[in-house]
């Protein structure tokens, strides 16, 4: 039916106004719904990436349906790649920060502490990870983790202070360890057992969602930051 052959009379265009008018004024009352969607780019390695889980179960999908749930419109771009450093992080961040990106969450340093690298070198990295959001003005959440002390106690003081120090340095919002919340609840061998997958290594659906009920008001921050 084309829409020529529709007669519409006065009296109906004069309601559907109406109707239009009540709707519009339905959806501004509605901030999550009316606000803008931000786009916020999600930079990590198999933590990030969902590692050993299900579609749908990993970190981003669910940290995006608690944004959702929690009256957020955003999309969180899974940029996680397995076994990335903070060097293949940066390597692939011209082309991971498209102009549609608002924010980014940056996780990665994991697989440098596992090798034992330098963590001078994982600094430096890290850094110029976060001039290049300032230089784009997107603001950033970075996200840390501890060393073991397996690598000695000098080790872990430098690598522990890199991300407190670059998050005052640059503005960053900060979630100081990324396994802090499994910790929280239980001791370290009952987390493993109950929140980790059997490699003792990435966490499982349950521990994700733990991690995600516990960064996820920080994300919503970052977002409304974004937004402003």
């Amino acid at each position: 039916m084309h829409l020529a052959s529709l007669n519409l009379s006065p009296r109906y265009g004069a309601l559907r106004a109406m109707r239009n008018m009540s709707l519009a004024l339905v959806f501004s009352a509605m901030p999550s719904l009316a606000a803008e969607d931000v786009t916020v780019l999600a930079l990590g390695d198999s933590l990030t990436a969902g590692y050993g889980l299900p579609e749908g179960e990993g970190f981003v999908p669910q940290l995006q349906q608690w944004l959702r749930d929690h009256g957020q419109a955003v999309e969180v771009v899974n940029a996680g790649v397995s076994g990335d450093t903070t060097a293949g992080g940066l390597a692939r961040l011209g082309w991971s920060l498209t102009p549609e990106v608002d924010a980014m969450i940056v996780n990665l340093g994991g697989n440098d502490m596992l090798r034992g690298l330098d963590p001078g070198l994982s600094r430096s990295n890290l850094e110029a990870i976060l001039k290049e959001a300032r230089a784009r003005e997107l603001p950033v959440l970075l996200v840390g983790l501890e060393a073991p002390g397996n690598y000695g106690p000098d080790y872990k003081r430098d690598f522990d202070a890199i991300f407190p120090d670059l998050a005052r340095s640059y503005e960053a919002d900060l979630e100081a360890n990324f396994f802090a919340p499994l910790t929280a609840r239980l001791d370290e061998p009952g987390a493993r057992q109950r929140y980790m997958q059997p490699d003792g290594i990435h966490p499982s659906t349950e521990g994700v969602a733990v991690i995600v009920e516990e960064i996820g008001p920080r994300v919503q921050a970052l977002v409304e930051r974004a937004r402003n």
